[in-house]
């Protein structure tokens, strides 16, 4: 999605400049640190792990969260999984419940996913991962432009590409 938003006329009009995709991030599969990692590199095999798991701990009540419903669904197996389903009350309440023992998988944006006590099985493979991109641009009505612009360069910096990187976000 990303840049396809703004490029409508009324969002152009509100900045200066042109928008620039600063980050993205993807879904993935966590499990409990130290536990063996399923394999979720292709659809059938992501499919088979969700089968297999004994409970899955999500967050639906977000976009993200509909996202996955809706990866579950293209899969073919929510109805399947719906009773292994751990809904939690908050995105940073998914890690956890997988840390504790309360769900095996974890299933949500991968930087939410890397957190204590958990580990990243993999990403939601080929087509049936879709990045979150989170955009950048000075506003057309800015007060201070130029510190805003600053702002955006730093965004772009190996200083800042490292703390992404760590927070499970990819630059660019």
């Amino acid at each position: 999605m990303g840049l396809d938003v703004i490029k409508k006329n009324a969002a152009k009009a509100r900045f200066a400049g042109t928008p620039a995709n600063i980050a993205h991030i993807g879904y993935g599969v966590a499990v409990k640190a130290g536990a063996p990692k399923p394999d979720v590199s292709t659809p059938n095999a992501l499919k088979a792990t969700l089968l297999k798991a004994q409970s899955i701990a999500m967050f639906p009540g977000s976009a993200a969260g509909a996202y996955v419903q809706k990866t579950f669904e293209r899969l073919g197996i929510a109805e399947q999984i719906k009773d292994k389903l751990r809904v939690q009350t908050t995105t940073g309440a998914i890690p956890q419940a997988v840390a504790k023992g309360e769900a095996e998988l974890g299933v949500f944006l991968t930087n939410v996913l890397i957190a204590p006590g958990v580990e990243l099985a993999g990403p939601f493979p080929g087509d049936l991962q879709q990045d979150l991109v989170f955009v950048g641009a000075v506003a057309a009505d800015s007060k201070n432009a130029a510190a805003a612009k600053a702002f955006l360069d730093y965004l772009k910096t190996p200083e800042a590409v490292s703390v992404f990187k760590a927070k499970g976000v990819t630059a660019g």
